[in-house]
């Protein structure tokens, strides 16, 4: 049994992200990659309340809310108030944010390509498909 089949699939997973950490640099991005996926999930979920962002992210609200607040300097997101609620807050991507995101998705594509080189195009699309389908299971994955 090969050394990779010992240690199951979450190390593995675990080891692959720590790769992309250690690649995926403010330099390469053009911002952090929390920030990268924050926007991304944006854009994917739409406007949300910034609690139900915080959950989405796996961040406590104090760690979101200094998150939010870099983001928000660099123009990519506004905080609304909630109409309904005034003490809530929807936060919104903007234009601009959707920009740095098109720009960082483009490095990200050339980082995919890097960290999988390894795989043949037909072996990263079905780790891509098994993936989707794994994260399908937890509503609040990002």
């Amino acid at each position: 049994m090969s050394a990779s089949h010992q240690l199951g699939s979450i190390p593995l997973l675990i080891r692959l992200t720590r790769a992309v950490y250690k690649r995926a640099t403010d330099d390469v991005l053009g911002m952090k990659l929390k920030a990268y996926m924050t926007l991304s999930s944006l854009r994917e979920r739409g406007e949300m309340p910034q609690s139900e962002l915080c959950i989405a992210m796996h961040l406590d609200p104090n760690n979101c809310v200094i998150l939010l607040n870099a983001i928000e300097a660099e123009g990519w997101i506004e905080r609304r108030r909630d109409p309904a609620d005034r003490r809530r807050h929807i936060v919104v991507l903007t234009s601009e944010g959707r920009e740095a995101l098109t720009r960082a998705e483009r490095a990200m594509g050339s980082l995919e390509t890097e960290v999988f080189g390894a795989l043949a195009p037909e072996e990263r699309e079905v780790l891509h498909d098994l993936l989707t389908r794994a994260l399908a299971e937890e509503p609040a994955a990002v």
